[in-house]
């Protein structure tokens, strides 16, 4: 690590093919929305040698390939992978979004890494998502470390920011959240501000200075050793309390000096099994300078102290049968096992799929079999094919570097899988495989939308299909009730820029129009009608008339239809036209046009004409008996209830529990989950919730999370489904 008693050696460069897992760091950055993460992977990159100045490769391209919405709305929205060298490591450094709605980006980074950086900003602070992730971390033992940037605002003041994240990441062990150096900061400015110019290692004692724009290492004047003596000493108690050597605390405490080789041993291994979370600081490099502040710190901690692919167990392995299969962990010459984690379309090399290969190695023009991830609600259909690997690569901004082959542990990216999506699993033709697929959120925001015009309404399925199969985490309906395309998004921002990517990317314009809840409609009272459909006007004549009795039903008995006609009033062959003829009604509504449920329909009499009877008039008079008896008789408006669970931080239950009960919502029970969380259950009409994902989010400030599942339907207030009423009549 940068507190190593031997500088870096300056071997670095663009990355190429990995030969062995060993020489593999996959590393994924964390953080909220204007962290600086992507700022720090184009710090790393030009530290590493990868690029010449900050932001830029060597031919000018740049660094962070995101599309065009990024760049106007200042933010990432998607995964980025920048490879990098590093002393003979092989660093896939990956890049994910901050902001809330494209949180499956994040997962797919965690998914493709073995260890993750905690971007911090020390003007911002640990808000609530982070947390959260940083306990999806801790619950698979993700080895994790902190980052602290923004140093040079005004407002950042190290040291507390240390003291937050100690707070906030080591609830179980403060201890274990520790300081690597501390900031030096130079002379002040005209403002009064200092700014940070170098590092001192707490272990090492060395001074690292950036001062000059590359990193130097000297020795700390006398009056500054004096400053670390406190961080130094809780650093050393905190390594020597992770070490596995169990006699270490006792010497240290007897007075003994542990040697420097030992503390740095104990603390990479303590890393590297997620039981000890250093903090960093790092700022990018200023115009002209070769090193960030902090840059080779980060890259020596990646190197020697996050874990080596070899060190990852292997997810789940199954046959697509689901017979369990056991495949050693990263074996390049073990059966191949690989994912797509992230699906992108190029309009010039067609579709390009991120693999990070588990199992085995990966070579071009290779056959692979392809199998599906179990997401077809969301419009993803399985897959169970076989496909032919196109040309392997690194990315590396807008660039793709060819590789002669992908082992396990290393990332590639890949052309031309034409149906693989992301989540996938690549495996060998003869022996087909499927990785456990890891979890996906599920999009809780509808966007209904309609093509512009009869040209665009051609391009819409392709359009989607093409959408959908980038991005697991968005669900494409086809509503049968409303008639409406639904795109369920995570979030506003994540509606936004699925309509940019129709538009700009696959060129069709659509237009976004409000979204239908599936009503129904059913009896309040018992209710008779007569249908009489009797017409004579030259040739054959048409002759119907059947009575029938409507009752309702308890909820989810759907439509009965009973036969009660005595003496053959209407001839056998016609009770199913009459049947047929009143379900055809139902399905069309009786009053406000939605579907009519829950009620039995009971043919009682009739009359029939020996030559003017036929089916087709037999089924009018039914459907004219349905209507009748709706216009003497209450009819309800039913609407959809929703069963939600929100997981929600203690300090906002309250809110959570008032702001339901303002949408007509029944709070049924509470229930602790533990570290301060309470599990809200309530009973919500849905037509009260399709913004829900969104308001939750700014009343919970990001922490809270929800799920909703459909209950059943039930009578509409009579005010609101007066209003109902009027729109369908005025649509």
């Amino acid at each position: 690590m940068g507190d190593k008693a031997n500088a870096h050696s300056g071997a670095a460069g663009r990355a190429t093919a990995a030969d062995h897992p060993a020489s593999v760091r996959n590393v994924v950055l964390v953080g909220h929305s204007g962290s600086g993460k992507t700022t720090l992977v184009e710090a790393l990159a030009l530290t590493a040698g990868a690029v010449n100045r900050a932001g830029r490769v060597e031919d000018g391209t740049a660094v962070s390939d995101y599309d065009e919405i990024e760049h106007r709305q200042q933010r990432s929205v998607q995964l980025s992978l920048v490879p990098v060298d590093w002393d003979g490591y092989k660093i896939n450094i990956i890049d994910t979004p901050g902001y809330a709605d494209f949180v499956g980006e994040l997962r797919a980074g965690l998914r493709a890494a073995d260890a993750a950086l905690f971007v911090v900003s020390a003007s911002d602070g640990v808000d609530g998502s982070t947390r959260m992730v940083w306990e999806e971390c801790a619950a698979v033992g993700m080895p994790r470390a902190i980052v602290i940037t923004h140093l040079e605002s005004a407002r950042a003041d190290f040291d507390d920011m240390t003291r937050i994240c100690a707070e906030a990441f080591g609830a179980d062990d403060p201890d274990a959240v520790l300081p690597l150096y501390l900031p030096l900061r130079g002379a002040a400015g005209p403002d009064g501000h200092a700014p940070v110019t170098g590092l001192i290692g707490l272990l090492s004692q060395r001074l690292f200075d950036y001062s000059s724009g590359e990193r130097k290492e000297a020795e700390p004047g006398p009056e500054q050793l004096p400053l670390i003596d406190e961080a130094r000493n809780r650093l050393i108690e905190g390594i020597i309390a992770e070490s596995e050597d169990e006699t270490l605390m006792d010497r240290y405490l007897g007075g003994e000096r542990i040697d420097l080789k030992t503390l740095v041993q104990d603390l990479e291994r303590a890393v590297a099994r997620g039981a000890f979370f250093p903090v960093l600081a790092a700022a990018p490099a200023s115009e002209g300078a070769r090193q960030g502040l902090g840059t080779v710190e980060l890259l020596e901690l990646v190197t020697g102290g996050f874990p080596t692919p070899l060190e990852r167990p292997a997810p789940t392995v199954t046959t697509p049968e689901g017979r369990e299969r056991e495949v050693t962990a990263c074996d390049p010459n073990g059966p191949l096992v690989a994912e797509v984690v992230k699906t992108a379309s190029d309009p010039y090399v067609g579709r390009v799929s991120l693999v990070r290969v588990f199992s085995g190695t990966l070579r071009p023009d290779d056959t692979v079999h392809v199998s599906g991830h179990g997401l077809a609600d969301r419009g993803h259909e399985d897959h169970d094919v076989d496909e032919r690997v196109g040309a392997l690569s690194a990315p590396f901004g807008k660039q793709q570097r060819s590789l002669s082959h992908c082992i396990a542990g290393d990332l590639a990216c890949v052309a031309k899988l034409n149906r693989a999506e992301t989540g996938d699993t690549l495996s060998a033709k003869d022996d087909p495989l499927l990785m456990e697929p890891w979890q996906m959120p599920d999009p809780l925001l509808p966007l209904a939308i309609q093509a512009h015009s009869k040209a665009d309404e051609d391009k819409l399925s392709q359009g989607l299909g093409r959408l959908v199969a980038e991005d697991p985490t968005m669900r494409l309906e086809q509503n049968q009730n409303t008639h409406q395309v639904v795109l369920w998004c995570l979030g506003e921002a994540h509606a936004d820029v699925a309509l940019e990517r129709l538009r700009n990317r696959y060129g069709v314009q659509v237009d976004v129009v409000p979204h239908k809840v599936s009503l129904r409609e059913t009896f309040a009272d018992r209710a008779a009608g007569r249908g009489r459909h009797v017409k004579q006007s030259g040739g054959h004549g048409q002759y119907a008339i059947c009575e029938i009795e409507v009752e309702p039903l308890p909820n989810g008995s759907g439509i009965e239809f009973v036969d009660k006609v005595v003496g053959g009033a209407v001839p056998r062959q016609f009770i199913p036209s009459v049947e047929k003829g009143v379900r055809a009604q139902a399905a069309k509504g009786v009053v406000a046009g939605y579907p009519l449920i829950d009620v039995r329909i009971t043919l009682l009499d009739g009359k029939a004409h020996s030559v003017d009877s036929s089916d087709a008039a037999f089924q009018t008079a039914g459907a004219l008996a349905l209507r009748e008896a709706a216009a003497d008789s209450r009819i309800h408006l039913l609407e959809p209830v929703a069963e939600v669970t929100v997981l929600v931080g203690d300090e906002y239950v309250g809110a959570v529990m008032s702001d339901l009960s303002g949408r007509r919502g029944r709070v049924v029970g509470t229930e602790q989950t533990g570290g301060a969380r309470t599990l809200v259950r309530a009973e919500v009409p849905e037509i009260e919730i399709g913004r829900y994902a969104v308001d939750l989010r700014s009343l919970s400030h990001g922490t809270a999370r929800f799920n909703r599942t459909y209950a059943r339907h039930e009578p509409m207030p009579s005010q609101i489904a007066e209003r109902m009423r009027e729109q369908a009549q005025n649509a």
